[in-house]
């Protein structure tokens, strides 16, 4: 591929990471953040530009385009196909402000991405550094993410976008794309989306991981909410009155086990994870995440929920306690089935076609895929190219980030190929 192609890459990533669109997950509004607005303003000003059609941004922030298809006389059919990815990027606490800078040609050891707070990307720490000696990297300034999760992606949909436009010698077939809001916080976007503006066969997400992951299952995600409202007593005359809602909340917990938790679970084992906790002995709130890929022990860690309840229902029955549980996202391979696996088929000889060893993985996550494909449109997932992403040592191989290009490219090429 054309040294421009990387050059473009990187010039629109570059571009897109001067926009601070981090999501707010406290915030119930959708999109939660001002810089999510930009972002889709920039975008639909760019597919406008480009020359697609039906471009608009909805009141939810997310953006829709059509490219309409281009095939020489007497072509056959073509499947309508859609690409989705999210504009915002992960809140960990970490800045908003994404500053990336490019290692060029790097030659191994730490790198160091902020000479004045002495910031380090460590071998020690992520030696998968050092299969990338000799190549361009992006970073962060190490005070914030990189936001190539998913700035990459968004990068390689409008630059795929621009080289369709560019060259009327590439043949496709009707292409929708969707840019969402609020991933990072449940897929809130995704769940918003207008489908009679994503009317596709099949559509694929770009989103996180190494360069050959190729992702068609996921878990099925849900999350439960723990409320206590226990008795409020003095210590001095607290004995049989006081309920505190701490030790509720603790009791529920040690109901779990200890072992299915993220810190000891790996592959396609589940978990049900305590992630929040508040309380101040009085009242109480708990945010349980439930996280299995198969369907029968997902709906069964959601019984083990109901039956800690109830137990310490029993234990507490002064105390009002209440388990609120719903559904976020389903696993992608619940979805797909013989006759629509076309979308995974093509995805997996693209890959194959361009020389890229492909690693099929069970995502221990979830992809806005994973919602689109409950609506009857089965959305796999691929590569952005980088790694270590939710976290400021997120990096991003230019080469990776160009390959994550070409299976976009390969992708639109194969689905126009006669059938």
């Amino acid at each position: 591929m054309n040294s421009t192609f990387k050059e473009k890459l990187t010039e629109r990533f570059f571009r897109y990471s001067e926009i601070p669109s981090q999501s707010d997950p406290a915030n119930p509004v959708v999109p939660s953040s001002q810089g999510q607005w930009e972002m889709a303003e920039l975008l639909r000003e760019e597919l406008e530009g480009l020359g697609l059609q039906e471009v608009t941004v909805d009141q939810h922030g997310i953006v829709y385009g059509h490219l309409p298809s281009r095939l020489s006389p007497g072509h056959g059919p073509v499947h309508a196909v859609g690409w989705c990815c999210h504009m915002d990027t992960v809140a960990v606490g970490l800045s908003p402000e994404v500053h990336p800078l490019i290692i060029r040609n790097y030659q191994g050891g730490d790198i160091l991405q902020n000479p004045e707070k002495q910031l380090y990307i460590r071998v020690a720490e992520h030696p998968e550094l050092l299969d990338y000696v000799g190549q361009d990297i992006i970073v962060s300034d190490g005070t914030s993410v990189l936001g190539a999760d998913n700035k990459a992606a968004v990068a390689n949909i409008m630059t795929a976008l621009e080289i369709l436009c560019e060259d009327p010698s590439r043949e496709h077939g009707d292409i929708y794309v969707a840019f969402t809001p609020d991933e990072e916080t449940g897929l809130r976007g995704a769940k918003l989306m207008d489908f009679t503006k994503f009317p596709v066969d099949f559509a694929y997400t770009i989103d996180c991981c190494q360069q050959g992951e190729v992702i068609y299952e996921t878990f099925n995600a849900g999350e439960a909410v723990l409320n206590v409202t226990g008795v409020s007593a003095h210590p001095m005359s607290a004995k049989n009155v006081l309920v505190n809602a701490c030790t509720v909340m603790r009791d529920f917990a040690d109901l779990l086990d200890k072992a299915e938790v993220p810190e000891h679970t790996e592959l396609r084992e589940g978990y049900l994870w305590v992630s929040e906790m508040y309380s101040d002995g009085v009242t109480g709130k708990m945010i349980i995440d439930i996280r299995d890929h198969d369907r029968a022990k997902y709906q069964y860690r959601k019984r083990v929920l109901s039956e800690a309840l109830e137990m310490v229902r029993l234990k507490y029955p002064k105390a009002e306690i209440t388990l609120d549980v719903k559904d976020i996202y389903g696993n992608i391979l619940d979805y797909v089935t013989e006759e629509n696996r076309e979308c995974v088929d093509l995805l997996l000889k693209a890959v194959e076609e361009l020389g890229i060893e492909p690693k099929i993985k069970a995502m221990r996550g979830g992809t806005d895929g994973s919602f689109i494909s409950t609506k009857g449109i089965p959305t796999p997932n691929y590569f952005t190219g980088a790694l270590n992403f939710h976290s400021s040592n997120e990096f991003l191989p230019l080469d990776a980030f160009e390959n994550a290009l070409k299976v976009t490219l390969k992708l639109v090429e194969l689905i126009a190929s006669p059938r």
